[in-house]
């Protein structure tokens, strides 16, 4: 089982890499598997690699999901 984790692209530099916002965490992600992937598309993420562009509403959807996890669990993102 692996855990893809969705977020948003916020930019993208030549290298192939790109900046993607999680619930206001950015992190640098390859797009190596997913080279279509644009500034404001969603994929899904899993150990640094964009696997998958997302549907906006699903990606919503699913961090909508993890919030309220996250907040039955006593923490909060």
């Amino acid at each position: 089982m692996c855990l893809g984790i969705p977020g948003k692209i916020v930019s993208l530099a030549p290298t192939g890499l790109a900046a993607v916002d999680f619930s206001g965490v950015r992190r640098e992600v390859s797009l190596m598997l997913c080279p279509e992937a644009r500034v404001g598309d969603y994929v899904l993420v899993h150990v640094g690699f964009a696997i998958q562009r997302l549907d906006p509403e699903e990606a919503l959807e699913t961090l909508k999901l993890f919030d309220e996890f996250l907040e039955g669990s006593g923490e909060s993102s």
